[in-house]
């Protein structure tokens, strides 16, 4: 049994309003006009204009661009910029700015961050219905996460990272727990028809068993504190650099920083087999623990954050479904078997949740 394409929409029937394609007025045109009206305005700017080249990045939540400069009469070519639109709608102004704000705390602490351009006393932007920030590129590529040393010395950035995230909490930026990225998720997922209806039962029934393992390790776990941390910490984040007189990553895309425990960070960081896994977080906390103390009550929120991040990430999909972006890179989402394999997943974390935390 296979549903069409347009299925999302047909099943939810009249009370769901049609929704308009987030990005759909943000032209090449608009792109360029917005930036102009930034960097022409300031005198940080230096004269500076966008050479009409928009090269588009890769970015779902977000619209990302680098955007080609001008300069000087001579229309000398600059350094291009790196833009982020921000989707409309999911975060405040105070949340972005928060994100922001970390971001210059990381830079002037020296973690190698990338923060906004603070131009004409700001680094929040908007033109029309959009709003968007701009920043330096910066190039790297994908650390070589299977070397011990790299593991390492991600580590001590990781490390560094969160002594700077401690200092102070976000005061308006989500939290990530059972309910923000488990509760509310599946009931999304359940409430708006995405599953097919031989799955819903088998599904929902999984996921509660999932909420109830997760509480009681966090109950067993104890006074575990959430703090400002990257929250998607995964290996397509972190651009690896060899130049300069000591080489290592810089963090990148900080959308999602939020509240959560520091174990967040690093689990995103380990993959294959059990014993596989325990040799890379052993790795990770040694350059770590240099600058930042680990608290190893969080060992055995692992495979419970990774479960809500599973969990979240189907609904995330079904929540952009309006966006183009969105069927054209998942187009396989509506279909039986995807759910199924999801069911499959939940019940290897059930299994996964019951074995002993790592122990590095």
């Amino acid at each position: 049994m296979s549903y069409p394409s347009n299925r999302p929409d047909s099943r939810l029937g009249a009370q769901a309003p049609p929704v308009e394609a987030p990005f759909a007025d943000l032209s090449p045109d608009a792109i360029l006009n917005a930036i102009d009206g930034v960097i022409e305005g300031t005198a940080a700017g230096g004269g500076m204009r966008t050479s009409g080249q928009v090269l588009a990045l890769n970015s779902y939540e977000n619209r990302v661009f680098q955007i080609g400069l001008e300069t000087g009469q001579a229309q000398a070519p600059a350094a291009p910029l790196i833009v982020k639109f921000y989707r409309p709608g999911r975060w405040t102004d105070a949340q972005i700015l928060e994100e922001h704000a970390f971001l210059e705390e990381l830079a002037e602490a020296e973690v190698p961050a990338v923060p906004p351009l603070r131009l004409g006393g700001r680094t929040l932007y908007a033109s029309g219905k959009f709003r968007f920030a701009i920043f330096e590129r910066r190039g790297g590529r994908t650390p070589e996460l299977s070397d011990p040393a790299v593991r390492e010395r991600i580590g001590r950035f990781l490390g560094r990272l969160h002594a700077v995230g401690a200092r102070t909490d976000f005061a308006v930026r989500q939290r990530l727990d059972a309910d923000t990225f488990g509760r509310q998720p599946s009931a999304y997922l359940l409430e708006h028809g995405w599953l097919p209806p031989e799955l819903v039962a088998v599904y929902r029934g999984l996921v509660d068993q999932a909420l109830k393992e997760i509480g009681l390790a966090f109950e067993r776990a104890g006074p575990v504190r959430h703090q400002r941390v990257h929250g998607d910490c995964h290996p397509g984040n972190l651009l690896w650099n060899d130049s300069g007189a000591e080489p290592g990553p810089h963090f990148v895309d900080f959308d999602d920083s939020t509240m959560a425990p520091v174990v967040q960070d690093l689990w995103m960081l380990l993959s294959g087999d059990r014993s596989e896994m325990t040799l890379q977080l052993r790795d990770v906390l040694r350059g770590y623990e240099m600058f930042a103390q680990f608290d190893p009550r969080q060992l055995p929120l692992i495979e419970p954050l990774r479960t809500l991040r599973l969990i979240h990430y189907a609904a995330w999909i079904a929540r952009r479904w309006s966006d183009p972006a969105f069927p054209a890179a998942f187009p396989w989402f509506p279909e039986p078997r995807y759910w199924e394999a999801r069911i499959l997943e939940l019940r290897e974390q059930l299994a996964a949740m019951q074995e002993p935390p790592l122990e590095p």
